[in-house]
């Protein structure tokens, strides 16, 4: 376990070369960040003035009717959600795959990419967003074991399709299959793509936390206890930016990861970014 960790660490760490060399990666994930906030401004809007969310959220209360728009609601978010995500995330592996084989990618490439897929972005996307609704409607019974159910189907979603956008990028396959192909590959990439999956996500998430507390909160402090509108607001925005630049870094490795740990898995091959040595170790056929 500790050396399926250590080594998915230093993947990661080779990923961040990858992110050094191509900075440029990073506008893929804003771009996500940008067009998710706005989506969630403009489906919230309607949502919340309705008293959709609340129905939505307390199933037994209100009509069935209601409850049923309030779902068909909920499906389009996520659907136009999903499909912001995952055309960035495929401009952004796309790039990344590029930059693995030695060229020198540009935004323009990436998103050429993620245009050529555009079909199977959709059809991955509705996918997701049913996957979404469903897992949303389990949560919304209020009990404690359906929502256990719901955080454990959701996290063997997750794992079951990490490596699908490297898929859909390389292959020339459909979502279903991509997710089949995902499952197939996990086998290979199982103990690597768990701690990469959450990791990298817990790592950061401490990262932000810790910034956030050292830079942001003693200002927040301050602006309290000095009654200073300005410092609060200049305290908050700080938290803010902090959180959405590390969550940006974050996204990026995770995308580059997910197009080194596909390319390996699937070629044997591995460049000049990552070390062979650790990606033989990492994916040794069990004897």
């Amino acid at each position: 376990m500790f050396s399926t960790f250590s080594r998915s660490w230093e993947l990661v760490k080779q990923s961040f070369n990858v992110l050094k060399s191509d900075r440029e990666l990073l506008l893929f994930p804003f771009i996500s960040m940008i067009g998710v906030i706005l989506v969630t401004i403009v489906f919230s809007i309607p949502l919340f003035f309705t008293g959709l969310i609340q129905n939505v959220a307390n199933g037994e209360n209100g009509s069935n009717s209601t409850s049923i728009i309030g779902y068909v609601l909920l499906f389009l978010f996520y659907l136009v959600m999903y499909t912001i995500i995952i055309y960035s995330n495929v401009a952004l592996v796309g790039a990344a795959m590029i930059r693995l084989k030695g060229g020198n990618p540009t935004v323009s490439d990436g998103l050429k990419v993620a245009n050529s897929k555009i079909s199977h972005i959709l059809g991955y996307a509705a996918i997701s967003a049913t996957v979404g609704v469903i897992l949303s409607a389990i949560r919304d019974k209020n009990n404690i074991l359906t929502s256990i159910l719901a955080g454990a189907l959701n996290f063997a979603w997750n794992i079951l399709t990490f490596l699908v956008i490297p898929v859909l990028v390389v292959e020339n396959v459909g979502p279903i299959d991509a997710i089949k192909r995902s499952g197939a590959l996990l086998k290979k990439t199982w103990g690597e793509q768990i701690v990469a999956n959450g990791g990298i996500g817990l790592v950061f998430g401490l990262i932000s936390f810790l910034l956030i507390v050292i830079i942001g909160g003693p200002l927040l402090v301050l602006g309290i206890t000095t009654q200073s509108a300005l410092l609060i607001v200049g305290a908050i925005v700080t938290m803010i930016l902090i959180g959405a630049i590390i969550g940006l870094i974050s996204s990026a490795l995770s995308g580059i990861f997910q197009a080194a740990l596909y390319n390996y898995a699937t070629t044997g091959e591995s460049n000049r970014f990552f070390d062979p040595t650790l990606l033989q170790t990492a994916f040794k056929p069990k004897g």
